[in-house]
């Protein structure tokens, strides 16, 4: 299933009329005549509307909204509704509400509020998609589905008696025997063994768990009940999508959240037609983090173009403190979007409601209506430039050389291991490794441990603390071909049940990166050991493997404890190629000085690399230029081409300024690379 049908990078966003009198629709319609939006998602949270009772539907609510949507002109991403449930559902059916990690049943509230083991959800669920889906499938305003809201918002996981015995179901599926299961989770330990299904209970804070979900006394289970709350709700979610299919041929998404730990979005990848996700970066300085998770939701569907479903066009309500995207930001933070494979660009949300947890979360639109505030002057600025672009980069992907690889079993299993450092955060580590490519101009797909690699030059594995189906084989491929393997410090550690390799560590790959690991040193964070890279001067900190090298180079020694001077960085040839192994959480500066030395002899540091903060990254044959500074960008262009946004002519060899937040979207000549 393709991509919706659409002839621009759609623009617009959630929309929300059933909150308004019909007046307010009239002055909303002029409002996205002005400023340019195509493009609404339509009923995410109308179930207690859509069906006031069981066996009562009302899906009248939706007509008048669809049709005035057709008549203006607007195409219409159809919600299920069943983003959070009506109160009636959970006083009549009190099975339906979660029970937490803490062992406390909840009663009705909030959002992400059922549980996915119960049958009656799953039922009602699905059949509240078909209703709306035969009702409306065919409506000419339609052309796309969105199931269900953000799943596992809150944690996501239930640990009520329905999800033990659906996870007992799970285990027996993917066991088949409790023989199995015990060695899987290493129960002899503890004395743990089980000897009936029945014995097996969720692990949470009453059970293995102390102190958070990241302290368990057996990783093994906590491990698969991760993996079972991924496809619990991925089971529901596929129910709807069928309940729809009956009815409609329409593309199918939900919105995920970037880089999401409870939920592993690589088992959901195939049973989407495109990915889209919700961007809300922590801070300003987010703009490497963005980027690699749009690289991960374009790598789900392998290098499809995917969907922003979701920003804020000035500020989000959900945090401490809110602050709000400063001028030029909204555009800037958009466009790399589109520079990462985003189709289409959409807000939460085009009017700012008046009560409730989101009344101050910011919206195209705010309390006022007024078309002069900036957020809206800014919103209108971008769909113009939205229009100029037209469909010049529908469906282009990205030509990338470089893989990182991401993997949710290493995330998980290095963040509930007991030992040797708990401060040791994947995400921290990845954004690391990321932001040393994203500022020496690498083009990046990030992919799961079960992508072909065959197309990379090098290949990006830090904390690949779990070795499971054949990627290590893939990964001595890729060096023995004439590539190049880098990874780190908690890499080669454990198999699929997270069981240490009766081996040397790193495991199956210690002939791959020439190396043995006897030992490994944890420090708080306080305490870092001096690491030299080359002529660069860095640190290492949290975890120190004490390395000794076999057939591998010595890049850079450690300079304190009593492991001064063995190996902190090694290069090891391997076939026509070479692997790089880091052994310790390098500071930013040590990161970029042995990526940069890694990718030098493979062409693949960029032409603006030098120029701090500066963007540069391609789709077929467009390439983009965005400045993240607070200066201005004096540069020389590298290319030749037309700027899309403007039409002005760009000429090899000529300067070109780009101001703080300003963009460039450049179509080479004649030139075309990349489909």
């Amino acid at each position: 299933m393709a991509l919706p049908q659409s002839s621009k990078v759609n623009y617009g966003g959630d929309y929300n009329p059933e909150q308004w009198p019909t007046e307010v629709w009239d002055k909303d319609y002029e409002a996205f005549d002005a400023a340019h939006i195509d493009t609404l998602t339509v009923g995410v949270f109308d179930w207690a509307l859509l069906q006031p009772a069981e066996n009562t539907y009302d899906l009248d609510v939706l007509q008048d909204i669809l049709d005035r949507a057709h008549a203006e002109g607007r195409q219409v991403c159809l919600a299920t509704a069943t983003g959070g449930m009506p109160p009636w559902l959970a006083t009549d059916y009190p099975e339906v509400n979660r029970v937490d990690f803490d062992g406390r049943k909840h009663k009705y509230g909030q959002r992400h509020n059922a549980c996915h083991s119960s049958p009656v959800y799953r039922r009602l669920a699905a059949a509240l998609a078909g209703k709306i889906a035969e009702r409306y499938g065919d409506h000419p305003a339609v052309f796309a589905w969105h199931v269900n809201n953000e799943y596992g918002g809150f944690g996501g996981a239930c640990y009520c008696e329905n999800c033990e015995k659906e996870f007992r179901i799970w285990l027996k599926d993917k066991y088949g025997t409790l023989e199995r299961l015990n060695e899987a989770w290493y129960t002899t330990f503890w004395s743990h063994r089980f000897t009936d299904w029945d014995q097996i209970v969720a692990p949470s804070i009453l059970t293995e768990h102390w102190r958070s979900q990241d302290h368990t006394a057996f990783q093994g289970i906590t491990l698969d009940y991760y993996r079972f709350t991924t496809d619990n709700m991925l089971r529901t979610y596929r129910e709807e999508k069928e309940a729809l299919r009956k009815f409609s041929d329409l593309p199918v998404t939900t919105n995920f959240m970037g880089a999401y730990r409870p939920l592993d979005y690589h088992r959901w990848a195939e049973h989407l037609d495109f990915a889209s996700w919700d961007n809300y970066p922590p801070d300003e300085r987010s703009a490497p983090r963005m980027a690699l998770q749009h690289d991960l939701m374009r790598g789900l569907k392998d290098g499809q173009p995917f969907w922003v479903m979701e920003q804020t066009p000035s500020t989000t309500a959900s945090r401490v403190a809110n602050p709000i995207k400063r001028p030029g930001i909204l555009g800037l933070w958009s466009w790399q979007s589109v520079a990462h494979g985003a189709d289409a660009v959409l807000y939460f949300q085009m009017r700012q409601g008046r009560g409730a947890c989101e009344k101050y979360h910011g919206a195209v639109l705010n309390h006022s209506g007024r078309l002069d505030t900036r957020t809206f002057l800014e919103a209108a600025q971008l769909g113009k430039e939205f229009k100029a672009l037209g469909g010049a980069t529908l469906g282009l992907r990205t030509p990338a050389r470089v893989a990182v690889l991401f993997d949710w079993d290493s995330w998980w299993a290095v963040e509930m291991s007991d030992g040797p450092n708990r401060e040791v955060r994947y995400m921290d580590v990845m954004v690391r490794y990321y932001t040393a490519l994203w500022e020496a101009g690498a083009d990046v797909d990030v992919v799961p441990v079960t992508a072909a690699l065959d197309k990379y030059d090098v290949v990006v594995a830090p904390l690949l603390h779990m070795l499971k189906d054949d990627i290590a084989t893939k990964l001595h491929a890729v060096a023995e071909r004439g590539g190049t393997v880098i990874s780190s410090v908690l890499s080669g550690r454990v198999d699929v049940d997270d069981q240490a390799f009766l081996d040397v560590v790193p495991g199956p790959l210690k002939d791959l990166f020439g190396i043995r690991i006897d030992e490994i040193d944890a420090r708080p964070a306080d305490e870092p050991n001096p690491v030299r890279v080359g002529e660069v001067e860095s640190e290492g900190t949290l975890v120190f493997d004490i390395i000794a090298a076999h057939t591998a180079e010595v890049v850079a020694t450690y300079g304190a404890d009593f492991y001064a001077g063995s190996p902190a960085v090694t290069r090891n040839n391997y076939g026509a190629g070479d692997a790089w192994f880091v052994g310790t959480i390098l500071d930013q500066t040590g990161t970029d000085a042995v990526i940069r030395s890694a990718i030098e002899r493979h062409g693949l540091i960029g032409p603006f690399a030098d120029v701090p903060l500066l963007e540069h990254t391609r789709r077929g044959n467009v390439e983009f230029l965005l400045n993240h500074g607070c200066e201005p960008a004096e540069l020389t262009a590298h290319v030749s081409g037309t700027d899309l946004v403007t039409g002005a002519a760009v000429v090899e060899g000529q300067p070109v300024t780009l101001e703080p937040n300003g963009v460039l979207v450049l179509q080479r000549g004649s030139e075309n690379v990349g489909e």
